[in-house]
């Protein structure tokens, strides 16, 4: 069986950075990240890691992703060489608003998702003003909705 070659630079940066010894440059871990309601929700692709192989550490609000690929077995012949091998690692640095002691990791399909609530103190919540004597409240109102008018209303009688 014969591989065709398509891009030959690539073949020449390996064999350079081989017969030179530099290490190669750290492969990508891609990330998407969004909040959804109350947690924020984050993917990082991994594809082929196996999830023995994978280390999530959190210290001072930086969460680390650490993912090892092993190498290949020298004894064979390798015909091609072209996925990254090797430690991977990424640092997230995490908001003060998020609660760190409790995120969900899972790992399905070559993608990494945590989950990460976002803490209590940090969720919107509706003062009131202390008026005419009375005791002021606090109240916790959804993430992005306003108390409707009427109920306001109705509350100040």
């Amino acid at each position: 069986m014969v591989l065709v070659r398509a891009d030959s630079s690539r073949e020449l940066d390996r064999l350079t950075r081989q017969l030179l010894g530099t290490a190669a440059r750290p492969a990508a871990m891609p990330m998407d990240a969004w909040r959804d309601g109350e947690k924020f929700v984050i993917e990082l692709d991994l594809p082929g890691m196996k999830p023995d192989s994978l280390d999530l550490n959190i210290e001072r609000n930086v969460l680390t992703v650490r993912a090892e690929r092993p190498g290949i077995d020298q004894a064979r012949e390798v015909v091609a060489a072209e996925r990254p091998r090797g430690v991977f690692s990424r640092r997230l640095f995490l908001g003060e608003n998020l609660d760190t002691d409790k995120i969900v990791a899972s790992y399905r399909n070559g993608v990494l998702r945590l989950t990460i609530p976002v803490s209590v103190q940090a969720r919107p919540r509706r003062i009131e003003i202390n008026r005419n004597g009375r005791k002021p409240s606090v109240q916790g109102l959804p993430a992005g909705r306003r108390e409707p008018l009427w109920r306001r209303l109705l509350r100040r009688r």
